[in-house]
């Protein structure tokens, strides 16, 4: 495995000393990490997008009251009845960073509504540990539910919406997918999971992603603090399928999905591992991995080619919103493909040669 060359150039081009993600104060952390999207914003020669925007709060009952973003893709708002279909994403940040305020973030949300003409909702969540979980997923479910109910007077379609999420922020979109089967099934015809954590028992880490010789344990100091800071100290939280949707108990009727993952990210394991589940309830899934990346670097478009080509296929894959959704035939049971079976699909080409 090597890191791709362009995002060591880019990553050298944003050094600025230690990595401020790993200050053990989460406000300072915060701090610190807000300073450093700035930075990296101006750095990389980010150009502000113009479209429409509108902020909502949104009533939580039994939790704080959460913030959204409506992004539509051009500089007015659509009118009731254009029906175009609509995105609602939620940030990563480990559950204790970041925002819809970061220009980091904001610079996404605006150039994938614009270039793949639809409506991004995104969805703010509170940040742990001074808020903790269940209140994020509820957050999260709340603005679903909210844009869903809403879309209409949005100029968006309610029956093209599409519900996504990057790291812990795809962890929370699963969460909410969940939640929304659960409770009103509102149509979804689309997750969209980048980089996702999706089992926060932590029993789909790949450390094989840093070192084919380095032991799961070793990941344990750098993923532990980021659980417990959500979750707090009870340990059966990690299997709540709320906090960890990989472990919900069936994944049958969820949306279809496309998950992206990275080689050099040890999450990858996660994404894939959801993908597998997704396929043995009989739910359309793809995974898609970019070699020599890392959890973060799909962001650094402009610079990284693979970053660049990671967002055309996010934006490709929103356009298809605009179309009539496939229909597929039903699925047939997942099976493991042996020995014998791999020689008997190889023998035809090597009597070919």
């Amino acid at each position: 495995m090597r890191l791709d060359p362009f995002v060591a150039a880019t990553e050298r081009l944003l050094a600025a000393g230690d990595n401020p993600a790993f200050n053990p104060d989460p406000a300072e952390r915060r701090r610190l990490t807000t300073a450093a999207d700035h930075r990296a914003y101006s750095v990389l020669g980010r150009r502000r997008i113009e479209v429409a925007t509108r902020e909502q709060e949104v009533v939580v009952p039994g939790y704080p009251s959460a913030r959204l973003r409506v992004y539509w893709p051009t500089e007015s708002p659509a009118e009731p009845g254009a029906d175009l279909p609509v995105l609602v994403h939620f940030f990563g940040g480990a559950f204790t960073i970041a925002g819809i305020d970061w220009p980091g973030w904001d610079h996404q949300f605006r150039t994938r509504a614009h270039e793949a003409g639809v409506i991004v909702v995104a969805g703010e969540y509170s940040h742990a540990p001074e808020v903790r979980f269940p209140a994020q997923p509820e957050q999260c479910y709340a603005i679903f539910d909210w844009v869903v109910r809403h879309a209409r007077k949005l100029g968006a379609d309610p029956a093209r919406v599409a519900i996504g999420g990057a790291s812990s922020g795809a962890n929370l979109a699963a969460a909410a997918t969940l939640i929304n089967a659960e409770r009103a099934d509102h149509p979804v015809r689309l997750q969209l999971l980048e980089a996702p954590v999706v089992d926060l028992t932590g029993g789909h880490l790949d450390p094989r992603a840093v070192s084919r010789f380095l032991p799961r344990i070793a990941l344990r100091p750098v993923f532990e603090p980021v659980v417990k800071e959500y979750l707090g100290p009870d340990r059966r939280l990690r299997r709540h399928r709320y906090a960890s949707p990989l472990r919900a108990p069936t994944h049958r009727g969820l949306p279809p999905a496309v998950i992206l993952t990275a080689e050099l990210d040890p999450l990858r394991g996660d994404g894939a591992a959801y993908t597998r589940a997704l396929w043995r309830a009989g739910v359309p899934a793809t995974c898609v991995q970019y070699q020599g990346q890392t959890h973060t670097s799909g962001g650094l478009t402009g610079h990284v080619p693979a970053a660049d080509h990671l967002h055309r296929d996010v934006v490709t894959t929103l356009r298809t919103l605009h179309d009539d959704p496939p229909e597929y035939a039903t699925p047939a049971a997942p099976h493991t493909v042996g020995p014998r079976q791999l020689l008997a699909d190889l023998l035809p080409w090597l009597r070919r040669r």
